[in-house]
């Protein structure tokens, strides 16, 4: 890992950018945080959008899981930013815009195809850097997962014993090979999701949940689309991880 840049923002929050080898990424640590007193941390995860077009939102979310006592990070997934584009991602998400704007189900073929090989590549680069973010004096576990594309997070929780945690959000295509993972899935999990999200597949969304093997899971559902997840929806996620990673 290598720091290519740094800035104070005006909470007191340590904002770095870094590179992992190919990768970009951003932690943001607490004032407070230091050598002696390392904090937990939460992965940030994200839309296939690109950093530069998810940075307000992700320094938002991550200025508000310092305010808790919490470092954050996030990477650059693959295919996005000025990452190679995956192979046959366009296509993909080509075949979807078409079967979305005809009205037509959104078949398995192309859900897989757009989502299978972002989950391949970008969970063994998030345990990349979690490797790295977890060697650097101030950042302790246990580490939480929050938000991006479920897909991943479900992955992640199966694979990565590391993480203690995850608040996933219900927006974004399933495969169907993931409903057998979730099975395995035995962390605590908060499930956000927007009842009348234009991109989702709500009984997907639901089934997933469902399948998660977890002993404490907690769906937190609300009226309304994509993007209008209320604050309060918020303030619970933030207060879960308080409660299961401190």
């Amino acid at each position: 890992m290598q720091f290519t840049s740094e800035q104070r923002l005006d909470d007191g929050v340590l904002e770095r950018e870094f590179t992992l080898g190919e990768i970009p990424g951003i932690l943001w640590t607490p004032g407070s945080a230091s050598a002696s007193a390392p904090v937990p941390l939460i992965l940030l995860g994200h839309p296939p959008l690109g950093l530069r077009k998810m940075y307000p939102r992700l320094a938002g979310r991550a200025r508000h899981a310092a305010a808790d006592g919490f470092a954050a990070a996030t990477i650059e997934l693959p295919g996005s930013g000025d990452r190679p584009r995956l192979p046959g991602a366009e296509q993909a998400r080509a075949d979807l815009r078409r079967a979305m704007e005809a009205g037509e189900p959104v078949s398995d073929g192309i859900i897989d195809a757009l989502t299978l090989p972002l989950v391949d590549k970008a969970v063994p680069e998030w345990q990349a850097a979690l490797d790295a973010l977890l060697s650097l004096p101030e950042i302790g576990g246990p580490v939480g997962y929050s938000g991006g594309v479920i897909s991943i997070g479900t992955r992640l929780a199966v694979v990565e014993p590391r993480i203690s945690a995850a608040v996933l959000f219900a927006g974004s295509f399933i495969p169907r090979a993931m409903f057998e993972e979730a099975r395995q899935v035995t962390i605590p999990l908060h499930v956000l999701l927007q009842w009348d999200d234009e991109g989702n597949d709500r009984q997907a969304a639901l089934d997933l949940f469902n399948a998660f093997g977890s002993k404490e899971k907690t769906l937190h559902a609300n009226m309304g689309g994509h993007t209008g997840v209320p604050q309060f929806a918020g303030d619970a996620a933030a207060q879960f991880f308080t409660r299961h990673l401190k």
